[in-house]
Parts: structure tokens; C-alpha cells; sequence
């Protein structure tokens, strides 16, 4: 069996969850892996055969994605080029990871692929969604790789093909301890902004992470570091809790590990907020903004020890196997039937 899996190369958490799912598809049969997009801080261990640049989403320095610098990266021409020399024919499973090369390669060949992403989740009729809603952003996730048959995961699992996340290896064999310090991962924010409102906790020892930064250095109360994965995972363990944005990825490894959480939803970013939604649900603090009036806030969840109990068993092989076992080497569709199935 021929299988090719496509990943999303925006932001780290499509890469650490595929570094767990590839092992087992390749226990399958002879697998192929896509990647797509510019913004993984983490390489994937694993030979790529077919590299795009796919649609990625640049991060601002004001709270969320930075448009201007989004669309002059954009080259419609090429994506268009790079979904007409992508040749699915061949395989008998095809998976996305919110990929969308691959998915419209998939459409255009008449053959089924198979959604599985955390986005697909936030989709789902049982998922909660932000009080305000965003329309364009909610289309946007919706018709950007869709797919006609999805398994997805969320924070809370809701049904059969909604799982909890997967957590990569690297976090469950590590210890947790509590060293008095907070790990930051706020992507979208500049340094200089993070610093002028951290150093307003001055009690606290702040461990920021940073996509825009190549040094490290240390302001005031706040350390600032490169992205760099050994240490970024050393922090969080050791942590008394993390301050980040509503991402998936390191929102399920900072529960996993049992720390205090507080996030930040990207502005404008639908998927994001539907993250902060559940999150809120299960009861993880959520700010708004990241700005000077919320510091009280931030101080208060600084003074209070709030831990939301979760269970995530090691569930990658699970879902393996039950996406092989019902859609090996049954791949070919209609284009209609493409178009009438639902997401999810």
C-alpha cells in the first residue's frame, strides 16, 4: 500500500504530532510525507519527498498574523503550478494534517483524503465556539484544506473521530517540577512588548521564548531565548505555569504536564479562539489581550494555583490503525460526492 501523509509546516504543533503519527504509518505500507508552509521552528527527523511553500500565515509583533508580509510571501501562481504537479494517483491513503496542497491535488485527481487536524476539530457541531463569531475567519478554516471525511482532536475528546491530542515523547518522559519560573511562548507578540508588561510582575522570573529574537538576552525580570526545543521543553517542566497563545500545541503539552495555563488568543485568528473557548470551558483563564490593563490580571493568576486535570493516554497508534482499517486502499471518488460530503 502506497500512502502519502501531508503536513502542515505552519507553527510547530502539525510537525511534533506527525514526528509521533509517522512511525506507525510506515508500519503500513511504503509512505510518502508532504510538507508544506515556512513557519516550523521544528525539523521533522523523517526523509521529505515533496516540499511546497504551501499557504503559510506570517506572525505579527502586534497580537496576530501579520497580513502585509502574509500576502507579499503569497504566490497564488505557484500554489496553483505545485496542486497541478502533485500526482495523488498513485496512492491508496492519503492524509492532511490541514495541508492544503495536497487536499486540492486530492480533489483534482477525484480521489478521497483524509482529514486529521486539530483545525478540523474546532469544526465540530460539539465543539464550543467564541461568543463573537468571525466569519471570514471561520470560511477561511473551512475551505482552506477541506476534506470530505476528517478525524480531528481537541482538548476533550467528542466523539469517535475526535481525539485528545497527541503528545510527542519528548514531554511524556519528562518530569515535572515546579522551579518558581513561567515559561512564555507569545509568537505574535515583539519582545519589547512582552518585556514592558512583564517587568510590571517584578517578583517573577519570566522565561519568553521568541520567534523574533536570534540572541538571548535578559531585561529587567524577563529572559528572552531564540526558539530552540530541548530548552523551550526544560522550561515548561520546570515551570509553575505558562503564559502563551491559544495555540494547540503547547496549550496540550503545558496541561499535560499539569502547569498552570493562561492564554492569549490570536487576534483574527478563528481557530484560536475557538481553542480559547474550549479552553475557558474546562476552566483555563483567557485574556482577551495581552496589554497593560490586563496586568492585574495576569498578577491575579500569577497568586492562584489553578490546575485543569486532564487524561491524555498515548492514543497515536489508536488512530492509525482505525483510519487505515476503514479507508486503505478505498481512495478513488466522485468530484461530486467530494463536494457533498461534509467536513466532518
Amino acid at each position: 500500500m502506497k500512502i502519502l501523509y501531508a503536513i502542515q509546516g505552519t507553527g510547530n504543533g502539525h510537525i511534533t504530532r506527525a514526528i509521533e503519527i509517522i512511525p506507525y504509518l510506515q508500519q503500513k505500507g511504503e509512505l510518502d510525507i508532504l510538507v508544506s508552509g515556512i513557519q516550523s521552528d521544528i525539523a521533522l527527523p523523517f526523509p521529505v519527498k515533496y516540499k511546497f511553500s504551501g499557504l503559510s500565515f506570517i506572525f505579527g509583533k502586534k497580537g496576530g498574523i501579520d497580513f502585509w508580509k502574509t500576502f507579499l510571501k503569497l504566490n497564488s501562481g505557484k500554489l496553483l503550478k505545485d496542486i497541478k504537479s502533485l500526482d495523488v494517483k498513485e496512492y491508496d491513503l492519503i492524509i492532511s494534517d490541514f495541508e492544503p496542497v495536497s487536499v486540492w491535488a486530492a480533489i483534482r485527481a477525484k480521489k478521497v483524503c483524509i482529514g486529521l487536524s486539530n483545525q478540523v476539530a474546532t469544526l465540530h457541531p460539539l465543539a464550543p465556539k467564541p461568543k463573537k463569531d468571525d466569519v471570514m475567519g471561520r470560511l477561511v478554516l473551512q475551505n482552506y484544506a477541506p476534506t470530505p471525511i476528517s478525524y480531528g482532536f481537541h482538548f476533550k475528546k467528542l466523539d469517535a473521530t475526535m481525539f485528545t491530542p497527541i503528545i510527542r515523547k519528548e514531554v511524556r518522559i519528562l518530569t515535572p517540577t515546579n522551579e518558581g519560573h513561567y515559561t512564555v511562548y507569545l509568537p505574535s507578540y515583539d519582545d519589547i512588548q512582552i518585556i514592558n508588561k512583564l517587568k510590571k510582575i517584578p517578583h517573577i522570573e519570566w522565561q519568553v521564548f521568541s520567534k523574533h529574537s536570534k540572541k538571548a538576552y535578559k531585561l529587567f525580570n524577563v529572559s528572552i531565548t531564540p526558539i530552540d526545543s530541548q530548552l523551550f521543553l526544560n522550561s515548561i517542566a520546570s515551570s509553575a505555569g505558562v503564559l502563551t497563545n491559544a495555540g494547540f500545541g503547547t496549550t496540550s503539552e503545558a496541561l499535560f504536564l499539569k502547569k498552570k495555563l493562561l492564554v492569549v488568543p490570536m487576534k483574527k485568528q478563528y481557530e484560536q479562539h475557538c481553542n480559547a473557548a474550549m479552553l475557558k470551558e474546562m476552566g483555563v483563564i483567557v485574556l482577551k489581550k495581552f496589554n497593560k490593563k490586563n496586568i492585574d490580571a495576569i498578577n491575579a493568576w500569577v497568586n492562584v494555583n489553578v490546575i485543569v486535570d486532564v487524561d491524555y493516554p498515548d492514543n497515536a497508534k489508536e488512530i492509525v490503525d482505525l483510519i487505515v482499517a476503514n479507508h486503505a486502499n478505498n481512495s478513488e471518488i466522485k468530484a461530486k460526492k467530494v463536494k457533498k460530503q461534509s467536513t466532518l
